[in-house]
């Protein structure tokens, strides 16, 4: 009986390990449930989760917040959720091109995912993927969401604390604070806070996340990412002892469980065949959508 193959034990003292873990666990390549079963927390790694709309330049504070935190030498992994291109299923978007300054930093580990068709912008490979950077021994794991649809409302089931950041001309996301946002969000950024207007937008904001139950006063920074301006305070606020989360801990895991239960159940759903089954049979004259998935799919 051939002797069974170890689980890749991922560190962060090793970079190619943490690599071959996560390109298993993202591809679902052989020992991939071995592997998750059996990583084993042994710090407390806060999960930073920075979401908001495309051009708030949340990748710019991203760059930022590296240096930022880690000038004393703590060690960082990025997941960089990338759109997924609906004609090819791929990421769009590049991270060593977002964040360049960082390619050769011994300390920094940066990987980009696709969000794999997931309308909110993550997917249970983003939780797995996470999980593994937690128990590599990062000092701190920063997930960026492309922040559209419900990625904002999401990220709250993965995040140690989720930072939504906004810029001064953001009036339309503003109107959907309370439909979601100001529940998961642990503080607002406003960046590129040197603009008109700023000031203003951020009063107003203030105003339409008042207090939430316990009387407390959801936080409000004003970065300007591009100057390195007002990141040392976010990186202060990320410092403090938090017990933002955990009265929410057993929510976070079930929603965390759901999303892995939900992908594992459709895993035998292959988006490209089923493009290429709908292909075949889109111009006959009797096709329809619900009964071609009742055939097919039921």
């Amino acid at each position: 009986m051939p002797a069974q193959t170890q689980p890749i034990q991922p560190t962060a003292h090793d970079f190619r390990t943490v690599a071959r873990a996560l390109t298993v666990v993202e591809n679902d390549l052989t020992g991939a449930d071995e592997l998750l079963k059996s990583l084993r927390f042994e710090k407390n790694v806060p999960v930073i989760g920075i979401t908001g709309p495309p051009g708030a330049g949340k990748s710019t504070l991203v760059n930022e917040l590296i240096n930022e935190l880690g000038k004393k030498g703590n060690k960082i992994a990025v997941l960089a959720i990338d759109p997924t291109s609906p004609f090819n299923f791929g990421s769009l978007l590049g991270d060593r091109i977002r964040m360049a300054t960082h390619f050769n930093n011994p300390d920094v580990y940066i990987r980009s995912l696709a969000t794999r068709g997931s309308l909110g912008g993550l997917s249970a490979k983003t939780i797995e993927m996470t999980d593994v950077l937690r128990a590599s021994g990062f000092d701190y794991v920063i997930v960026e969401t492309v922040g559209v649809g419900q990625s904002e409302i999401e990220i709250a089931g993965l995040a140690d604390m989720t930072f939504v950041v906004l810029v001064p001309e953001s009036g339309d996301e503003i109107q959907n604070i309370k439909s979601g946002l100001m529940e998961i969000a642990d503080a607002f950024i406003i960046n590129k806070a040197d603009r008109a207007d700023a000031d203003l937008f951020i009063n107003n904001l203030k105003k339409i996340i008042g207090h939430d139950k316990g009387g407390n006063k959801t936080p409000v920074f004003k970065t300007v990412a591009a100057k390195a301006s007002g990141i040392a305070e976010l990186a202060d606020f990320i410092n403090k002892p938090h017990v933002l989360k955990n009265k929410h801990r057993e929510l976070l895991l079930a929603e965390k469980a759901y999303q892995v239960i939900r992908q594992r159940r459709m895993v035998d759903v292959d988006k490209k065949q089923l493009q290429q089954k709908i292909a075949t049979v889109l111009h006959s004259s009797d096709f329809n959508l619900y009964a071609f998935i009742d055939k097919n799919y039921s």
